[in-house]
Order: C-alpha cells, then sequence, then structure tokens
C-alpha cells in the first residue's frame, strides 16, 4: 500500500494561519496529505482570511475546511507550527519547522496580505523543491496562477 504522508500544521486556534497553510498546501500539491488543528478550536475560519484566499487563489475554505482538535486530524508526519510559541499545540513529540508566522487576527487586512505571502512562499518552497530566493523573483501569478 502507498502511503501519503501526512503534514499538520498546527497553531491554537486553528482558525487563520494553520487553516491557510492547509489549503494552500492542498493547492499546491496533492502528493501529501495536509491537514491542521489547535488546541483550543475556533468556531469558524477567520472571516478575513477565507475572504482572502477566495479572492486571491479562488479557494473556498468554507466548503473544504473547519476548525478542529488535535483528536481530529490523522497521526502527522510532519509537524509545522505556525509560531503560537508557549501556547503552541504538542503532541508528544517536538515540531519538525515552526514558520514564526505573525498572528493577522483581528489586524490590518496589510497584515494578512503579508502573512498570506509568506505562508504561500514556504509552501511553495517546502512542498515543490524550489529555493525561496527563485520564489521571490517569481510574481505569484506565475508561480501557481494566484490572483
Amino acid at each position: 500500500m502507498n502511503h501519503k504522508l501526512v503534514i499538520a500544521f498546527l497553531c491554537t486556534h486553528n482558525a487563520c494561519r494553520s487553516q491557510m497553510a492547509e489549503a494552500l498546501a492542498r493547492k499546491c500539491d496533492s502528493s501529501f496529505t495536509f491537514c491542521s488543528a489547535g488546541t483550543t478550536p475556533e468556531s469558524r475560519i477567520d472571516p478575513t482570511a477565507r475572504r482572502l484566499l477566495k479572492t486571491l487563489y479562488h479557494i473556498d475554505m468554507e466548503k473544504t475546511q473547519t476548525p478542529k482538535p488535535l483528536s481530529a486530524i490523522p497521526r502527522p508526519d510532519i509537524l509545522i507550527s505556525m509560531g503560537c510559541l508557549t501556547s503552541c499545540p504538542h503532541i508528544g513529540r517536538p515540531f519538525d519547522e515552526d514558520w514564526h508566522l505573525e498572528d493577522p487576527a483581528g489586524k490590518d487586512e496589510k497584515v494578512y496580505l503579508e502573512v498570506i505571502r509568506e505562508i504561500d512562499d514556504r509552501v511553495f518552497a517546502s512542498f515543490t523543491g524550489n529555493s525561496p530566493d527563485a520564489i521571490h523573483k517569481a510574481p505569484l501569478s506565475q508561480r501557481r496562477g494566484a490572483f
């Protein structure tokens, strides 16, 4: 049986950064199983994050994703923290990566756009084998059809 690696994006509320990372990763590469979760999930995905991903990438997170607890996702092979420091979820082993992303929730749309760009760059570099230098030189529209 061919097992797809499970890559989990984890944060406290699983309503913004981890949801955007899951959505962008799914759009980028289907050879992995991507999921996200949090220790104290919100009841819904952040509306600004949802709106921007739908506008910029044509991803409707409302139809395909929901905030969920760690118990609702498969056991991950790779753990990626969004950068919630001491309150970040722990599932019994260290994170493979900590992306140290600012939490845009409740902030100006400009902050959301900066975080989306950073997530997009990291996802593209991590799951397509391209270097970050090459990523920054190409506009998003030339990379994956965004915008």
